[in-house]
């Protein structure tokens, strides 16, 4: 059975954007892969968060998690800091990635532009670690969006560099992999991009009824169609696609033909995808509600999941480190 893994840093709730566009299909993924799910607390040390702040942030994304139907029965769930192996395989990765090419690494241009005072190692070898958690459990392969891809093009170059730096055929390409035909991607409610924490246009799981109702009422419109089946601008057409999401094809289908039309009300319109997220979110609410609730149960879990990947890695740390030269401890 393929082996697939993926991490999320824990910076808050899980959104809309995120169901959709990764637990959604992690649940269907942990019947018909070999899956391992991880919190990626390490990672989030790049943006200096407190340690309450992690803990909190640990504690909230596995409890949606689990709400969302990930089974830690089927697949794994643990943090990554629980498993100390991965930062003797960064450390290997690190002696063999270049400065010049990490330099280059878009998502490290980005945290630059956006945070000047804070250019720390961690954020240049971002990619070194994130290919540490991948060819530690030699992953075939890794769910990704497409701000990643060119952090996945880098672990299989640092996978083909360990091979022939060692002369080994040891560690294999993870690839990158979509569950659906294509990847999904969720817009913002503020018609623009894509949803996310940092913009400010998100839908969480965790909001409760009122909340949910009264984003989606304000998500940004226009004043309407002013000829027959026009074109719709961007800000349209990612309401349209945010609608399908939450309410299914027919409904969407039924509104583009009174926007092609002209009569359409986006009011009318709204007030169904509010409903549509009400049904969806309130059930994985509830149990959001009752696994934050329970530290012993999100203890023995993030235990067991640990048990299980550090299995792993410690197999793979003691074959690189037979492979490159050290003795066995």
């Amino acid at each position: 059975m393929e082996r697939v893994i993926s991490g999320i840093r824990p910076t808050g709730n899980l959104h809309l954007g995120n169901y959709f566009g990764a637990v959604k299909s992690f649940v269907k993924m942990q019947d018909e892969y070999d899956c391992m799910f991880f919190i990626a607390d390490w990672h989030s040390l790049t943006t200096h968060p407190t340690p309450e702040n992690i803990r909190n942030s640990v504690k909230t994304i596995l409890s949606e998690y689990l709400a969302c139907g990930i089974d830690p029965e089927k697949a794994p769930i643990y943090v990554q800091s629980d498993v100390k192996q991965v930062l003797e395989l960064y450390l290997y990765l690190n002696m063999n990635a270049y400065l010049g090419e990490l330099e280059r690494v878009t998502s490290f241009k980005e945290k630059v532009r956006k945070q000047p005072d804070n250019v720390n190692a961690g954020l240049l070898t971002y990619p070194c670690l994130m290919a540490a958690d991948i060819l530690m459990h030699k992953a075939d392969k890794v769910p990704v969006g497409k701000d990643q891809e060119q952090n996945m093009e880098m672990a299989r170059l640092f996978a083909r560099r360990f091979n022939r730096i060692y002369n080994v055929e040891y560690f294999k390409e993870p690839a990158s992999f979509y569950f659906a035909d294509k990847a999904v991607k969720v817009p913002g409610l503020d018609g623009t991009g894509k949803m996310g924490k940092s913009e400010g246009n998100c839908l969480y799981l965790c909001d409760d009824e009122k909340t949910v109702t009264k984003k989606i009422m304000r998500a940004v419109t226009d004043q309407g169609p002013t000829q027959l089946n026009q074109e719709k601008p961007e800000v349209i057409q990612n309401l349209f696609t945010l609608c399908e999401l939450l309410s299914g094809k027919e409904a969407a289908d039924y509104y583009n033909d009174q926007y092609n039309n002209m009569t359409i009300r986006y009011g009318d319109m709204k007030k169904q995808m509010a409903a549509d997220a009400n049904t969806l979110l309130a059930p994985i609410r509830e149990r959001i509600l009752a696994y934050s609730s329970d530290d012993a149960l999100l203890d023995r879990i993030m235990r067991q999941g640990a048990e299980a990947a550090s299995a792993r890695a410690e197999k793979t740390i003691e074959e690189v480190r037979e492979i490159i030269g050290f003795r066995k401890i």
